[in-house]
């Protein structure tokens, strides 16, 4: 071979690359360390993005791009959008002030699951169609809701449900699934979901599983009010197994001094499940306290039976010593009067107080203050019953994914995420940045199998965020539960920019996610 071939190979390579035109893109993200949400290593590099898809991640090769923006992003994480898998933002999204989800767009979740706690509407085709036709911030996904399903046949009811009743029930469920849900969501601790069998409940499952979808719930029970939290997670497996479905436990937790520090055990049954091969996870909100009613915290569930008001219920004086006494021993597996703190009421006055502190003023039981309050209209809780050592123990399983419950009056609503980056990343060191990206979105895309969502990948949608993690911060508190969250700079919705240099663009670039399409 001639000395100079290879000299002339090389040149006209060069001059082939160089003659051939740039190919036009919207958006260049340079200098980003990029943490791609498979738990990998963060790596420094740019990503193109052409209209709501990422067309190089790292490195461009050898094509030559012309990006219409440039952002510089030296010195940022740049990470995939993420994905909260558990959400109560369904009204919002239906609201015309709430339907750009800042709440969640500055946390950096471009993806909400609605309709958990086996909520949702009946016609949810029509609900999807809504956010299309009004516009959303962020995307959005539903659930078909098993409690709202059984209650739309069976009412208040707490009896077994007929066959002609089941397989009204199955009905609706295909109904939905056909409509878009990503699979069936139940609310077994709350009425009437917690009127219905575990078979009830395989039956419905059965159809979301023949039609790809997936199975979430509110398990029975978080604590010793029924079943325990061993019988309920041993419920949720035995679901998977029996229906064919993924199972999902929604916000797991220890709830109450009976199942303080056994979070091990329920991993070992966890763990056992997914060894026998069955598919099985969970999410977790990382906040101390749950957020609930008076009635969900301290009502039992019989006392609603036929009737979700309970105040008849209490002005019976046969029933109510029995009600009494079953609402003191809620109380006492909740942790006491003072672990209740009064979040929302239409007695404005009562918001910031805890129970005790209301019983102490009014001169009465903990439990008169409570029925009291009933009659004042009610009252939304944050109810703190969890401990710090059993919430670490699960947020570092492999399968326990980040979410946020977010429910009016709590503060995780506005500020999961970013607690989580502060407070078990960057403070306490319980998972590494990597780590907490993974469990926020390529561990989530990949469990609710949302296509080509969750990672940084070349033809994947150009969900994004980019912040510098020791900038972003909840600021929502108790106190003060609706503040917004800081520290996002950039959060990009199918290649649309929602928020800048950390202010919203008023761009409403989210979009429907249905099962199937």
């Amino acid at each position: 071979m001639h000395k100079l071939f290879p000299y002339l190979i090389a040149t006209f390579l060069f001059a082939s690359c160089e003659s051939t035109p740039p190919v036009e893109i919207d958006l260049l993200i340079k200098g980003a360390t990029l943490i791609d949400g498979t738990g990998a290593e963060g790596f420094t590099g740019d990503i193109g993005v052409h209209a709501d898809t990422l067309v190089f991640v790292g490195s461009p090769g050898n094509i030559r791009y012309l990006p219409k923006q440039t952002i510089d992003a030296t010195g940022f994480v740049l990470a995939p959008g993420f994905i909260d898998p558990h959400t109560h933002a369904m009204e919002d999204l239906s609201d015309s002030i709430g339907k750009a989800n800042l709440n969640y767009l500055f946390q950096g979740v471009t993806t909400v699951f609605t309709g958990s706690d086996g909520r949702s509407p009946i016609e949810l085709g029509k609900r999807l169609d809504q956010w299309d036709a009004n516009g959303i911030g962020t995307n959005a996904t539903m659930y078909a809701g098993f409690n709202s399903i059984r209650g739309r046949i069976m009412g208040m009811r707490d009896d077994p449900a007929t066959p002609e009743e089941l397989e009204q029930m199955k009905s609706l469920v295909a109904k939905a699934m056909d409509d878009g849900a990503m699979g069936l969501s139940a609310g077994l601790y709350y009425a009437p979901g917690s009127y219905a069998s575990t078979e009830e409940v395989i039956e419905l499952a059965k159809i979301a599983a023949q039609k790809g979808g997936v199975y979430d719930a509110h398990i029975r029970d978080e604590s010793t009010y029924s079943v325990t939290l061993k019988g309920a997670i041993e419920e949720s497996i035995r679901i998977a197994r029996e229906a064919g479905i993924h199972s999902n436990i929604g916000h797991i937790k220890c709830l109450g001094v009976d199942v303080w520090d056994t979070s091990n055990e329920m991993i070992a049954l966890i763990e056992a499940a997914r060894a026998e091969g069955l598919s099985v996870s969970a999410d977790q909100y990382p906040y101390p306290a749950s957020g609930t009613s008076i009635t969900g915290a301290l009502v039992p569930t019989w006392v609603l039976a036929d009737d979700p008001d309970p105040l008849p219920k209490f002005d019976n004086p046969q029933l109510k010593a029995k009600i009494v006494a079953d609402m003191q021993e809620n109380l006492r597996k909740r942790g006491g009067p003072a672990t209740l703190l009064i979040t929302s009421a239409k007695d404005t006055s009562l918001v910031g107080k805890n129970l005790e502190e209301i019983a102490r003023e009014w001169q009465l039981d903990p439990i008169e203050a409570a029925i009291a309050i009933f009659r004042k209209g009610g009252a939304g809780l944050a109810s703190f019953n969890m401990k710090d050592s059993d919430i670490e123990n699960f947020m570092q399983q492999p399968w326990c994914m980040t979410s946020s419950d977010g429910s009016t009056g709590h503060p995780r609503k506005y500020g999961s995420f970013p607690r989580k980056i502060k407070t078990y990343v960057l403070d306490k060191k319980v998972l590494s940045l990597e780590e907490m990206v993974h469990k926020s979105t390529g561990l989530s895309a990949e469990t609710f199998r949302l296509e080509k969502r969750g990672l940084l990948k070349p033809g994947y949608y150009a969900d994004l965020i980019v912040f510098q993690p020791e900038a972003v911060k909840d600021e929502a508190t108790y106190e003060q539960p609706e503040l917004l969250a800081s520290g996002m700079h950039y959060v990009i919705v199918n290649g649309k920019i929602a928020v800048e240099k950390g202010n919203f663009t008023g761009l409403l670039a989210g979009r429907t996610l249905r099962n199937g399409k």
